[in-house]
């Protein structure tokens, strides 16, 4: 798979702090790519230099295969955490105005906005001012002109910030169609629920450093403890566990469940997980069985604590 944007070991310093050492990362092109780490930890920073917004000590970033140029704004679309709409100025009439700056003629930016104000219902806005509008009306806004120039790239900075439910739900699903029709997307937010549901790569930044990159699946695999949460109805459950507890690493835990269960999470080393199936088959009725995948804030926490 090709990659949309390549960053090589890029340093950026500010005095005698450093917010990036030698970070490298690799999107793949069509991903949606989540952008980790702890507040401080450099990913806004990288984000700018990205955006060319502030400029690398040294490193090099890679656009579709060629070195970034200034130019290249017009295939990176880019929504803040902290938004950028001028406050006392129309709606349509700043809209038009950023979507030319994007590259876009009059025409087409009108097109366009007609689009997306059809699709997200905001067509009576045209002639309100931002400052009239609500937080996650405002939001709808900068989402709109963040896309509207269809960019090969789409730089989201906790894109959900201000939404209600609803309307972040809606937000979502527009990110994932635009991804369906080819655009890529780098995501940065610390809502864990939403990378596990809309990225396929990851990458954490702590520190200023890199620690994690790849494929979500293969990142999930690497931090696997081969442990499986297990729900049983017992006559015995002492001395079950006492007999488990002889071959198996066990603990506590706790799902949701319609029955009043022994629930234990055991580490099974190398034993495979049908033999002890077969073992718990001999010794009750097993009511649940689930290996006990590392969630991306699980794998988060362990990384940044340890």
């Amino acid at each position: 798979m090709s990659n949309i944007l390549e960053v090589h070991k890029v340093v950026k310093q500010y005095g005698n702090f450093t917010a990036l050492n030698e970070v490298s990362l690799s999107i793949p092109d069509g991903s949606i790519y989540g952008l980790l780490g702890p507040n401080g930890a450099g990913k806004t920073s990288l984000i700018r230099i990205i955006n060319q917004i502030t400029m690398p000590d040294s490193g090099e970033i890679i656009l579709d295969g060629k070195p970034l140029r200034p130019e290249d704004v017009q295939y990176i679309g880019y929504m803040p955490e902290e938004r950028g709409l001028y406050k006392s100025m129309k709606v349509g009439e700043q809209c038009l105005y950023l979507a030319q700056l994007k590259g876009l003629s009059k025409h087409d930016a009108k097109t366009q906005l007609e689009y997306w104000f059809e699709r997200l219902e905001i067509q009576g806005w045209w002639n309100k001012k931002i400052e009239e509008l609500s937080k996650g009306m405002a939001q709808k806004i900068q989402f709109v002109v963040t896309v509207l120039h269809k960019p090969k790239l789409l730089i989201l900075d906790e894109p959900f910030s201000g939404f209600d439910p609803v309307n972040a739900n809606l937000i979502k699903d527009e990110i994932i169609e635009l991804n369906k029709q080819g655009t890529s997307v780098i995501f940065s937010t610390h809502r864990m629920e939403s990378v596990e549901e809309m990225c396929d790569h990851i990458a954490l930044i702590h520190k200023s450093n890199k620690l994690i990159e790849g494929k979500l699946t293969d990142v999930k695999k690497q931090f696997r403890t081969n442990s499986y949460e297990v729900g049983i109805l017992s006559e015995n459950n002492e001395g079950l566990v006492q007999e488990l507890s002889q071959k198996f690493t066990l603990s506590t835990t706790d799902f949701k469940s319609l029955n009043d269960e022994l629930k234990l999470e055991i580490q099974l080393g190398t034993t495979a997980p049908n033999e002890l199936l077969q073992l718990l088959l001999q010794r009750g009725q097993v009511t649940h069985f689930m290996e006990k995948i590392p969630s991306v804030n699980d794998i988060f926490i362990k990384t940044v604590t340890e």
